[in-house]
């Protein structure tokens, strides 16, 4: 677990960002742009953290500064960053143009032997699923090199952002793993009898694609 800093720049976002997940982001506000500007200087990292129209999550996950993809001439950033680790929220200060917080770490840095190793693969099996029903791809070895392959397949599994902020809250793999199994499966579930449905509508109503032909006047004789 990398080390947070005293005071953690924070960036409430309309996102849930986690751990090793690479975001792109375009700044473009003053106070943000000077963010940045410490963000780099001080080589420290800022705290990404859920924010609706009325209130912001406790709960965030820090992002280090990885690339400055484009400079503007009046100012914005277009740049890459990467979550880093899980905080939680102890006092928010607001003596700069953004919002500064003391953070303590949430969450075991590492669990060993902690993991239901069959859900963690079933888990792991749906999610490939899911990802070549969409069209997606995503090597086997990207979950083994994950410290959690919970937020691999978090990343886009179909969760609302509700749903991300609850998952980021879950402490322990295990748990996250378990939500994820129960969640991908029922998503597959109704992926699956979508595409039914879709199969019958293209077959004129009939479950086996092909129209009936013929009726009963078929075995009238003339």
């Amino acid at each position: 677990m990398s080390r947070l800093p005293e005071l953690l720049p924070l960036f409430p976002l309309n996102l849930v960002l986690y751990p090793d997940e690479p975001v792109p982001l375009h700044i473009f506000e003053p106070r943000y742009r000077e963010m940045v500007r410490y963000c780099l200087d001080e080589e420290v990292p800022f705290g990404v953290v859920y924010a609706s129209e009325s209130s912001h999550a406790d709960v965030g996950c820090s992002a280090r500064i990885r690339r400055i993809l484009t400079r503007y001439d009046d100012g914005r950033l277009d740049l890459l960053a990467q979550g880093e680790d899980r905080f939680r929220i102890v006092e928010i200060f607001r003596d700069r143009a953004y919002l500064t917080a003391e953070v303590e770490p949430f969450g075991p840095a590492a669990e060993p032997g902690a993991v239901d190793v069959d859900a963690r693969e079933r888990m792991i099996t749906q999610h490939l699923k899911l990802l070549e029903i969409a069209g997606e791809k995503l090597r086997p070895s990207a979950y083994e090199a994950a410290r959690w392959a919970s937020f691999v397949v978090a990343r886009n599994a179909g969760l609302d952002l509700e749903d991300k902020q609850r998952l980021l809250e879950m402490p322990t793999e295990n748990e996250r793993v378990h939500f994820l199994v129960e969640h991908v499966g029922a998503l597959l579930a109704r992926v699956e009898r979508a595409r039914q449905i879709n199969e019958i509508a293209r077959g004129d109503g009939h479950p086996s694609g092909m129209p009936e032909v013929g009726g009963e006047e078929d075995d009238e004789e003339e």
